[in-house]
């Protein structure tokens, strides 16, 4: 080895220490954040969602580097490790969900010899395994359901065996993890357990051969939407405010079809608002996933008619973009809004009226306006 690649060598070492140092900091930064809750005005469900949106991680990625961030103040000489260079990034996110301050020293000097694969490895077999608790089952069991607040609220109660208990909890527990939290809902476990309970129930009725008999239906008025006083009547009992239905009726049936003048079937204009099948067949092929920026979630999606209906909005591709049900519910009960092309750019909104963009702030952009 010559001299010029000695220096070559030298000077990535410096670099990766660099990163080292840069990555510790980072770490810290986003414990910061995440106890902070900033996330929340950034169309972001919780903090690993606005990283991986702000920065292009993964979502595997993202709550790793979250878990190691809040463990890394009671594990300083890790922390120094990282920043040192001494250990990796990837080293470090490993270590940190067995070591304590008692054994970090011994593990510094354990983790310098193995490779990251190890650690993890590691890490998985000091990991409590969960056990499921189990009774003895009962001889009653009962699910009570009514209707609250002038049909507003809807209430249900269940009594069954322990036995059947853990597979309902853990049916709706599975789903609940998947299910996005709503900004100001951060921390609410038993707002994403209905949450996942509604989806449950979706599901099941989704997969039902005879749409007739599961179908929702609600009947509503036509009525200045403004003037407040347009709720619906849900067939069976209740009531939907006219935000809810809104976001409901993104997402139906029809069977009517329009085409352009070259053949090509575009949606179904203004015959109906709700989309057919066949078209949300399309516009899930050409989107893959949420169009939210940075976003991409395939799971929970819905077409949204990007110019509502009520103000002109048409049934058709160029209109219609698909988006998660947690920032479906953004645009439809928090004020966010969306312009543009759903075929070529989109430009999205806060409630504010600034225009939101995935990643970092760019620093040759002016402050954006309405207009921009």
């Amino acid at each position: 080895m010559d001299g010029s690649d000695r220096v070559l060598m030298e000077g990535l070492t410096e670099a990766m220490r660099r990163i080292g140092e840069a990555q510790r900091d980072a770490l810290e930064l986003i414990a910061a954040l995440d106890r902070s809750d900033s996330w929340i005005d950034e169309g972001a469900r919780d903090m690993a969602h606005w990283l991986w949106i702000t920065y292009g991680m993964s979502d595997w990625k993202a709550r790793r580097w979250i878990a190691a961030a809040h463990a890394l103040p009671r594990l300083p000489r890790i922390a120094d490790a990282l920043a040192t260079g001494v250990l990796s990034i990837e080293k470090v996110v490993e270590l940190t969900r067995f070591a304590t301050p008692s054994d970090e020293t011994h593990l510094i000097e354990w983790a310098e010899q193995v490779s990251p694969a190890r650690i993890r490895n590691e890490a998985d077999l000091r990991r409590k395994a969960d056990t499921d608790a189990a009774a003895d089952e009962d001889a009653s069991r009962s699910l009570l359901r009514r209707f609250l607040d002038g049909g507003r609220r809807f209430e249900l109660f269940a009594e069954l065996p322990a036995a059947h208990g853990a597979v309902v909890s853990r049916a709706i527990d599975r789903i609940a993890a998947q299910v996005p939290e709503m900004p100001d809902e951060h921390g609410r476990a038993e707002a994403r357990r209905a949450d996942a309970l509604l989806a449950l129930c979706s599901g099941h009725l989704a997969a039902d051969p005879d749409p007739d008999r599961t179908t929702v239906v609600i009947h509503t008025r036509t009525g200045d939407r403004s003037s407040g006083s347009t709720a619906a009547a849900i067939e069976g009992g209740g009531v939907a405010d006219p935000s809810v239905v809104e976001r409901l009726l993104c997402d139906a049936r029809i069977q009517v079809v329009r085409e352009d003048a070259t053949g090509r079937t575009v949606g179904i204009g203004r015959m109906s608002r709700v989309v057919p099948p066949w078209l949300g067949r399309q516009v899930r092929h050409r989107d893959r996933g949420c169009r939210f920026p940075g976003c991409g979630t395939t799971a929970f999606t819905q077409a949204h008619h990007i110019r509502f209906w009520r103000n002109g909005g048409r049934t058709d591709l160029d209109n219609l973009v698909l988006i998660c049900s947690f920032h479906h519910k953004l645009v439809h009960e928090y004020g966010w809004w969306i312009e543009g092309d759903a075929e070529a750019e989109l430009r999205w909104y806060r409630g504010d009226g600034t225009r939101y963009r995935a990643g970092p702030e760019r620093r040759d952009e002016s402050p954006l306006d309405l207009a921009s």
